[in-house]
């Protein structure tokens, strides 16, 4: 009799109409978005998709959705990536039609790069008066703009269709290889209404998209036991898939079964804690020296990038000798950058295990000395180590790094941006536990850092997170403070102020005899900028003051920022500056002949 009556209640309130109840479509999207389990919509709001946001205000807030509104759309983008990356859940970005829609492409593009999943909603005009379009204010290609950057993109034509196309989104955004996916939503949709059994047609996500981790074919890993189980020294090279795919402990557990090194590509970091005894930190001597040594590499989730070398000998073995194990989700990433023996599509974490099984089941027992390679990582750490602590004033961006990783605890979630301050972080930054660790690191987006962090305390409120971030970086959002202070996310940015574009001055150094264009900028006070925006704010010019800084700074019960003036000569040029150029203008070198002043003016006065 209760349920009777409740049930009536409900269709007086919604207006049912036998089984019936009449929504609008930024209701229908707020319900979709809800039978996702999506806990957080980033973005700014534009007129065009008001009801969205009325419906989050009035049926999602009370359903655990909500809405954050950033100072920039870019800034929404990355949010959103860095709420998945910390907690494997999608959250959504917004922007209105035109510029907000093109704002977002900074932040979307940087999680297309790291295959990292989000649904990326964009206001349109009027359905009617769209592709083609014919002078209506505002109007953009969004389906177009966001073809290059998605995994898919889809204009909302109708508002009956809302639910079958989010339900879409999020299949593509979440099976095979993940990315980011578009709905570009006109605003007649958004404001229209329909009758709907939302019961009947907002499904849970088990009735449309696969929700269990794909295996592969049992002889194919049987086969890859049996060459790892065989091998004089195997290598296991993780890529960000295998945090994708939460296969951590997998990873461990491979490792410690075949008493195997570990290197984890740049994006990987965090896979293994890397003061373990089977890590070696990606480049360096110890990982260099295992890479090229080992005759089976179980190599998974990742593409082997350039950071990778492309899988190519130096520093890997040769191709036909050093034997080439790969696991990948996306059967389209097999062989991509180097040609393998085995192939085993599939989840890594399901496959995994189905190796750890067998592995198990031939009761081997390794005997292996990884001393060596260890003892070569950590020499390698302790040179910068050394360089780290003979530093005072002016202050070596080393010395920054140690003080930071020293002082925040294993488990705080760090984020590092910017160009030759992410260099010297990865040299003493240690990384402890998986999906601690965010940064933009397939694009090396700019700007990415401090939403990231905000997002990521978002996240885990109970977690510190610090933020390692060049000032050129940093003040591409600084806006964004304003968020971290209203949102009371009390996140530590510390800022490496060199007051130069330090890795392209840095080249123009090395290639170009340090004639410098455009690298230059002036002492910003960015604690000053902080206070400013309602939050912590501490400039520190010596390195002894830096342990009272970060105290200071993590107690203070808001966001902070440590603005640290570090020595701008010694940041211009860290050891892998060079290999890097190398890699990213291999084709591309510089004249090795010296220009001469004269010769200059003599071509300008030629040219007058």
């Amino acid at each position: 009799m209760l349920r009777t009556l409740l049930i009536y209640l409900l269709n007086v309130k919604y207006g049912r109409v036998g089984g019936l109840v009449k929504l609008s479509g930024g209701e229908i999207l707020v319900e979709c978005l809800l039978k996702e389990g999506v806990e957080y919509v980033f973005g700014i709001p534009g007129d065009r998709c008001i009801p969205f946001y009325d419906a989050i205000y009035r049926i999602g807030s009370k359903r655990g959705l909500r809405f954050v509104m950033t100072r920039h759309e870019q800034a929404a983008a990355h949010m959103a990536d860095a709420y998945y990356r910390v907690t494997g859940k999608v959250a959504v970005c917004t922007g209105t039609v035109g510029p907000g829609a093109a704002d977002l492409v900074p932040g979307v593009y940087a999680a297309f790069a790291d295959s990292i999943p989000m649904v990326i909603i964009t206001a349109q005009n009027q359905s009617f008066r769209i592709y083609p379009e014919h002078g209506s204010m505002q109007s953009l290609d969004q389906h177009g703009l966001f073809k290059p950057i998605t995994k898919w993109t889809a204009v909302i034509n109708h508002i009956s269709r809302i639910p079958e196309l989010v339900q879409r989104a999020f299949r593509v955004a979440l099976t095979g290889r993940p990315g980011p996916v578009h709905l570009d939503v006109p605003s007649d949709v958004v404001f229209g209404e329909m009758d709907i059994e939302p019961e009947k047609t907002i499904h849970p996500p088990h009735m449309y998209r696969p929700t269990h981790p794909i295996h592969t074919d049992k002889a194919l890993v049987r086969e890859a036991a049996i060459m790892l189980a065989h091998a004089k020294l195997p290598l296991i090279h993780a890529g960000a898939g295998v945090l994708r795919s939460g296969a951590s402990e997998e990873v461990k557990a491979l490792a410690e079964l075949l008493k195997a090194p570990v290197v984890t590509s740049l994006s990987g970091r965090g896979v293994v804690p890397e003061d373990s005894e089977y890590c070696l930190i990606p480049g360096s001597p110890g990982a260099l020296a295992a890479q090229s040594m080992a005759d089976v590499v179980l190599h998974v989730g990742g593409k082997l990038g350039d950071t990778d070398m492309w899988g190519r000998s130096p520093p890997w073995g040769e191709v036909g000798v050093q034997r080439w194990i790969q696991i990948d989700i996306d059967p389209e990433m097999i062989g991509l950058n180097r040609p393998v023996d085995l192939a085993l599509v599939g989840d890594a974490k399901a496959v995994l295990q189905q190796l750890i099984e067998e592995l198990r089941a031939m009761r081997i027992e390794p005997v292996r000395d990884l001393a060596e390679f260890r003892r070569l990582t950590e020499e390698w750490e302790k040179g910068f180590l050394e360089i780290a602590l003979k530093s005072s004033h002016p202050i070596h961006p080393l010395r920054v790094v140690y003080e930071a990783r020293r002082f925040f605890p294993r488990d705080a979630i760090s984020v590092v941006d910017g160009g030759n301050t992410a260099v010297w972080a990865h040299y003493l930054n240690r990384i402890y536990e998986p999906n601690t660790f965010l940064w933009a690191a397939d694009s090396g987006h700019l700007g990415s850092g401090l939403p990231y962090a905000i997002a990521a305390k978002i996240a885990k409120p109970e977690k510190p997170v610090y933020l390692l971030t060049g000032d050129g970086a940093f003040m591409l959002n600084v806006q964004e403070l304003e968020t971290a202070a209203r949102l009371k996310a009390e996140i530590v940015a510390i800022v490496f102020n060199d007051t130069q574009w330090g890795m392209i001055k840095g080249a123009q150094k090395l290639y170009f005899g340090s004639r410098y264009i455009g690298v230059d900028f002036s002492d910003v006070r960015h604690d000053l900028i902080a206070e400013a925006m309602g939050c912590v704010g501490i400039r520190v010019e010596r390195a002894e003051e830096l342990r009272g800084a970060l105290e200071e700074a993590a107690t203070a019960g808001k966001p902070a920022v440590v603005d640290v003036r570090v020595d701008s000569e010694a940041n211009l040029t860290p050891p892998d500056l060079e290999t890097l150029a190398a890699i990213w203008l291999e084709g591309c070198e510089p004249p090795e002949r010296e220009y001469k002043e004269e010769e200059v003016e003599a071509r300008a006065q030629a040219s007058r």
